[in-house]
């Protein structure tokens, strides 16, 4: 039913093509539909003869300019999703967008907060959240007619239209993805996903994603358009109750099967029972969709399926993606769960950080890195390409890791070390391929403001004092004082070092920022700091 003042609202439809032109009739029904755009004349003219009488363009920006419209729904390819809904947004229209909401989480971000600074509102198409057996489904599930839900696996399958911009993943499996969070009402802290590309190489046809949730609860999405005819099922496994969601039947599309457990002679026995049929409101879900947008730009209130929930579906693809990018490794989102999708570090896709893990603000982890559990590393660092750290291993803030190196169990490093490309510390003194020594770790310390040159080697055991300086190739094999030069194999001290970086000379003086040394014993000792030293000394770190 449609408040009297939602058929004074004008819509355009953006993209009337596969998809698009069902977003067309459903508009047009609702009595909305004021224009079409669509780059291909042949998309316009089908529109014109389904909604006689409606305006139909080639120009995406004579929609944005016409104050008459006040909505605009994007059913374009996938790829411009991100671009139309933020042109439209700025332009002060309210925007419906098909899935996905956009191919990166920061373009999704960056809409949700595009729209609350606007004031618009910012819908996106999971249609299924639409479905009279989803929403039963739904009902099911919080009431605890399941109990306790276990587990829950889709499939959704055909010989169908095969993209070449986008692959079945992005394709096919948001929609299972926004029911399954849907019904579990959380996020996965886990996914792995595992394709095959047979038609094209660079796009996967088939891909079997697995997703694993705090409470336990585990999750597989089965999706291919490689099938010989076309499934839509969804099961959830309860302790109660199982149901089954088939989208293609016509008449049993949700069915309940009251199976039992029996546990005799400590052995489990199934029974099974008859499936029974669940009636369900009649209604298409897209029109049941395009009749929630029309009542929340009326109504100004929040939709089913706003941005945010558009926003963990990409959370949840694009770390499945990571993991097909991987070859199925799997890819936690535990730290992306909460109201923020921004991480205070940065880590590259293809990098690794195992849980659990301390990273402070402002690091960066680069390519190829292993970051393995139950390490604490600093804010601000920089960790290199290539590098492994852990498990087990503290590091202060401000440290550089350079390319290729390994800082195993037994290394602590203070604040500011500089490592150089691919230098080696080692954790055990005598190792053997055939002998297993970890129970020999060495601790090895590096203190703050230290500098290792490329290619040097840290025995184990060795303390590298305060700004201390390892000359590049040097092989380290006991303790360097403060401030100390050392060069060559075995490292021998050849000079004193300020804590800018510069050599001392005779005086024990740095010509450079003349910061004055002094020998007290055999430590070497800065006299009187000059204000700016420890300013210095950081930024020569950093």
């Amino acid at each position: 039913m449609m408040h009297h003042d939602e058929r004074n609202i004008k819509v355009a439809v953006i993209g009337a093509g596969y998809w698009g032109k069902n977003l067309v009739r459903n508009f047009a029904n609702l009595g909305t539909l004021s224009a079409v755009c669509d780059s291909d004349p042949q998309a316009c003219a089908r529109a014109a003869e389904f909604a006689p009488g409606v305006t139909t363009c080639n120009s995406f920006a004579d929609i944005l300019s016409d104050p008459a419209i006040d909505a605009v729904a994007i059913g374009s390819p996938a790829i411009t999703h991100y671009s139309f809904a933020k042109e439209a947004l700025l332009a002060s229209k309210d925007v419906f967008v098909e899935k996905p909401l956009a191919l990166e989480v920061p373009e999704g971000q960056e809409l949700i907060d595009l729209a609350a600074r606007q004031g618009r509102i910012l819908m996106v198409g999971h249609i299924l959240q639409y479905h009279p057996a989803v929403l039963k489904l739904k009902e099911l599930v919080d009431s605890g007619g399941l109990g306790k839900i276990q587990y829950v696996y889709s499939n959704r399958l055909n010989i169908g239209k095969i993209r070449s911009e986008e692959n079945i993943l992005w394709s096919f499996a948001p929609h299972d993805i926004s029911v399954i969070l849907l019904l579990l009402g959380e996020m996965p802290v886990e996914v792995s996903a595992h394709g095959g590309n047979y038609l094209q190489s660079h796009v996967a046809d088939v891909t079997l994603t697995s997703l694993s949730f705090a409470g336990g609860v585990k999750g597989h999405i089965f999706v291919s358009w490689l099938h010989p005819f076309k499934e839509q099922m969804l099961v959830v496994v309860g302790d109660k109750k199982m149901a089954v969601f088939d989208d293609v039947s016509k008449d049993r599309k949700l069915v309940l099967y009251p199976h039992r457990i029996d546990w005799v002679e400590r052995l489990p026995v199934a029974h099974k029972a008859e499936g029974e049929v669940v009636p369900l409101e009649p209604g298409e879900p897209l029109k049941a969709e395009c009749a929630h947008f029309l009542e929340c730009i009326c109504t100004r209130q929040t939709p089913q399926t706003d941005g945010a929930e558009g926003l963990r579906v990409l959370q949840v693809l694009e770390a499945c993606q990571r993991s097909l990018d991987r070859k199925g490794a799997p890819v936690q989102l535990a730290s992306l769960i909460g109201p923020t999708t921004q991480l205070p570090y940065f880590v590259h896709e293809t990098a690794f950080v195992d849980q659990p893990n301390h990273i402070g603000q402002g690091t960066k982890i680069w390519h190829f890195s292993h970051v393995l559990k139950n390490c604490r590393i600093g804010e601000s660092c920089n960790i290199g390409q290539n590098v492994v750290i852990g498990p087990d291993v503290t590091i202060g803030r401000g440290c550089k890791i350079q390319n290729n190196i390994s800082v195993y169990k037994g290394v602590t490093l203070e604040d500011y070390v500089f490592c150089g490309p691919s230098m080696v510390f080692t954790n055990v003194y005598n190792p053997r391929a055939h002998i297993a020594r970890m129970e020999e770790i060495r601790p090895t310390l590096v203190k703050t403001g230290a500098s290792i040159g490329a290619n040097a080697t840290i025995v184990c055991s060795t303390t590298i004092g305060r700004y201390a300086f390892v000359g590049a190739g040097a092989v380290v094999n006991r303790d360097v004082p403060d401030y100390a030069l050392v060069v060559g194999n075995p490292a021998r001290q050849i000079g004193w070092m300020c804590e800018c970086g510069q050599r001392l000379n005779t005086q024990f003086i740095c010509e450079v920022c003349g910061q004055a040394f002094e020998m007290r014993g055999k430590t070497l000792q800065p006299l009187n700091t000059p204000a700016d030293t420890t300013e210095v000394g950081n930024v020569a770190a950093n």
